[in-house]
């Protein structure tokens, strides 16, 4: 029997010199997506990350969405956004986060979790970790256990890891 070639994922990350601006190289995760045999591979691994230790599954606009509802059906579990300031229709709680210039804000629906739950949240690049730590005291205030932070990229040499401290934090991809 011949044994199946790991997929390597960093292989399906197009880089992007010079995007958005100058000095920047922006890794795209767009043929990632593209590729249904490398999409799911990466949404198996972050199952089999969690799989038995979280019952919800939140994740942050935009990018987000798409590996946290992915994530949320192979668990077989539920799903809640976590939104830009003044998307969502219901009773929020709100947390706003530092930017490089200014600030922005995230909220969820105050009934969205139940007390205790355990939750993962998930998001595709883990740069500077202030939207990360934002949804973080969101699903806390909710009264929420974070047992799992989940990305499919991380960009260490930006430092975010250090705002995520006390929480297990794990990423498919390290550049």
């Amino acid at each position: 029997m011949s044994r199946r070639r790991a997929l390597r994922l960093e292989d399906r990350i197009r880089e992007v010199p010079d995007f958005p601006k100058k000095g920047i190289l922006f890794r795209d995760i767009t043929p990632l997506l593209m590729d249904g045999e490398a999409f799911g591979e990466c949404v198996g691994r972050m199952a089999g990350l969690v799989r038995g230790k979280v019952d919800t599954v939140l994740s942050i606009e935009s990018r987000g969405f798409i590996f946290g509802s992915a994530l949320a059906n192979r668990l077989g579990i539920g799903f809640i956004p976590i939104r830009k300031q003044g998307k969502l229709p219901h009773k929020t709680y709100r947390m706003e986060y530092e930017l490089e210039y200014g600030t922005a804000a995230v909220e969820i629906h105050r009934d969205a979790l139940k007390k205790g739950a355990r939750v993962v949240i998930v998001d595709d690049v883990l740069a500077t970790g202030g939207t990360m730590k934002a949804a973080v005291q969101l699903a806390r205030k909710c009264g929420a256990r974070v047992t799992s932070i989940l990305f499919l990229i991380e960009l260490a040499a930006l430092g975010g890891r250090r705002k995520l401290r006390g929480y297990p934090v794990s990423t498919l991809i390290t550049y």
